[in-house]
């Protein structure tokens, strides 16, 4: 079975890491040596052995016949992550100059202000790719479908390493997926400021430059229009700000506080309560709820009922309304 490679997203192709890795398990080694560890030729190992020496993964043993000594994996990672931020900065650099040469974005062709996007997995790179960009503030209207795979764990850590201020919206369907609180509740743990409102689209906005929303007026994951500084872009702006001043603030209970049916000493309402009337306010049913918080619908209800009748709510959402107007949804 062939290794997973670690060192592709640092610019050591496959033979490389290979060599190096067959290095690290069995010391140094001569050419001819290395050559049967990995089944490459020696003519092969000693065509990349230059390029190997120059990212910093091996040095030459002085004495003959040459051997080959690989360079601890802390110092090479170094070197390589060094290596490709200073590649990183002249991109960045190059960027600059060639928008530059450009000129002014406000001369640019209308057809240029926009671009479309096909694809359920082209429109999940694009997104990710704004947000992995943003610099400033990532804005976005959360309501389902997801082109993004929520239980990917391997792009929620991704994720989770941006260091940009992130403001979400979510709309009364957002919470239709099951596993979606307990994404919003690690997203609002790792700083992002969430509240509960009208979301009459999904939309996200990077740095107040770029916006991504569906292309139909029927959300759909595998369409969605890109749309850069434009007149368009300022509207869709002042739409999000718009409908942030009359949201609530989204507050969530941490993990792993139990059952909120059980007893929780300090003053009503509790955490566990504020979460059910968090997700109250969202229009769920209590089976949608009992899926999301993992209780039974049985739970759900009697918790419901008693939410109820503390705050004189003829119906249920009824309550969630009453809570987000007064307040108890921010405790």
């Amino acid at each position: 079975m062939a290794e997973r490679r670690l060192l592709e997203g640092l610019g050591v192709s496959a033979a490389e890491e290979n060599a190096y890795r067959a290095l690290l398990r069995h010391g140094p080694s001569t050419l001819s040596g290395l050559s049967a560890g990995t089944g490459s030729s020696v003519t092969a190992i000693r065509r990349m052995l230059p390029r190997m020496e120059n990212l910093g993964l091996v040095t030459r043993v002085a004495g003959r016949p040459l051997r080959l000594f690989a360079t601890p994996p802390n110092v090479a990672i170094d070197i390589l992550v060094a290596r490709r931020h200073d590649e990183i900065t002249h991109s960045r650099a190059a960027a600059a100059a060639l928008t530059a040469e450009v000129g002014d974005p406000s001369g640019h062709h209308p057809e240029e202000l926009l671009e479309v996007v096909t694809g359920r997995e082209a429109v999940a790179r694009r997104f990710l790719q704004l947000e992995r960009n943003a610099t400033e503030e990532f804005l976005v209207l959360v309501h389902p479908p997801y082109a993004v795979d929520i239980t990917d764990e391997g792009v929620n850590r991704r994720r989770s390493m941006r260091r940009v201020q992130a403001r979400a919206i979510y709309g009364p369907r957002a919470f239709d997926d099951p596993v979606m609180l307990e994404h919003t509740r690690r997203a609002i743990a790792e700083g992002e400021h969430a509240r509960l409102g009208e979301v009459p689209i999904k939309m996200a906005i990077a740095d107040g430059r770029t916006a991504i929303l569906p292309l139909a007026s029927e959300p759909d994951p595998n369409d969605a229009l890109v749309v850069h500084p434009s007149a368009l872009l300022d509207a869709l702006v002042a739409l999000f700000e718009t409908l942030w001043r009359g949201a609530v603030p989204l507050r969530l209970a941490p993990a792993g506080t139990g059952d909120p049916s059980e007893a929780e000493p300090g003053p009503w309402p509790r955490s566990s309560d504020t979460e059910v009337l968090t997700l109250l306010a969202t229009g769920l049913k209590d089976e949608a709820i009992a899926r999301q918080l993992g209780l039974s619908a049985r739970t759900v209800q009697r918790r419901v009922q008693t939410l109820c009748e503390h705050l004189g709510a003829r119906t249920r959402f009824h309550a969630g309304f009453l809570a987000a107007r007064h307040g108890l949804l921010t405790r």
